[in-house]
């Protein structure tokens, strides 16, 4: 007879930003499913209400904290609360992001700035806030930070320089981190999806005039289990980097 497999994450507390829909709420059950006691975040209370009912069908639990993690307020009431879970933070993972497509000459610098603001500057801040807990669980029994980006922080494509551009940014801070955190326990890696069936996808994809057809991309089930695979390895191991594609590749 075989054993249970035990869940791959009990015991640790895994906060997720972006997680009222796509790859962060994929990423929001697939912990909980895998043991940890996860914190789901995003702006929007109904999303994450339906995420707690998927929870609930899943015969699992995510503790719903509705926030804006560009604002300092907003940000510094959510670390709060993270502090005040029973298990101490182990686990951030960055999914939150927000895109505008647009040709250079016809960009909207205020977009720019919006994208700087959710894509850059919110998950450094956020991370300053929490990397307290995370140093401590690093010298305890190790700590993660995993940084969803995009493979745009790759090679920018034509038309989303102001995306690709925060994205770069991203991977950068997730770069110089790594080398700031190893020593203490605490892997740092930067997730690189290209197109997945998501809302956001669907948009960028219906602008841009093709049909819209999520059985040629990735899933956010996908991304999910790549994360879980990472946050699962030994300690004494580190994935840097993760690049996914779709198996069937698309023009564009």
């Amino acid at each position: 007879m075989t054993a249970k497999r035990q869940p791959e994450l009990v015991g640790r507390t895994a906060l997720v930003t972006g997680a009222s829909s796509g790859i962060g709420r994929a990423i929001a059950v697939r912990l909980a499913v895998a043991g940890a006691s996860v914190v789901a975040t995003g702006r929007n209370r109904r999303a994450l209400d339906e995420l707690a009912a998927a929870a609930d069908r899943r015969e699992v639990d995510i503790h719903l904290h509705p926030a804006d993690i560009t604002d300092t307020d907003a940000r510094a009431e959510l670390a709060e609360a993270v502090r005040q879970l029973p298990g101490s933070l182990s686990i951030m993972i960055h999914s939150a992001g927000a895109y505008q497509r647009s040709p250079v000459a016809e960009a909207d610098i205020s977009d720019l700035d919006h994208q700087y603001a959710v894509n850059v500057r919110a998950p450094y801040a956020l991370t300053q806030l929490l990397l307290p807990e995370l140093l401590d669980a690093g010298r305890r029994s190790g700590g993660d930070i995993i940084f969803v980006n995009s493979t745009q922080g790759i090679t920018a494509s034509p038309n989303i320089s102001q995306y690709a551009a925060t994205k770069h940014a991203l991977r950068a801070i997730a770069d110089s981190l790594r080398a700031e955190v190893a020593d203490a326990g605490v892997r740092v890696c930067t997730m690189l999806p290209g197109r997945t069936a998501t809302p956001m996808q669907r948009r960028v994809v219906q602008a841009g005039g093709p049909s819209w057809v999520p059985d040629t991309l990735m899933a956010p089930q996908d991304v999910a289990e790549m994360v879980t695979v990472v946050l699962a390895l030994p300690i004494r191991t580190t994935v840097t980097e993760v690049v996914m594609r779709p198996a069937r590749m698309l023009p564009g």
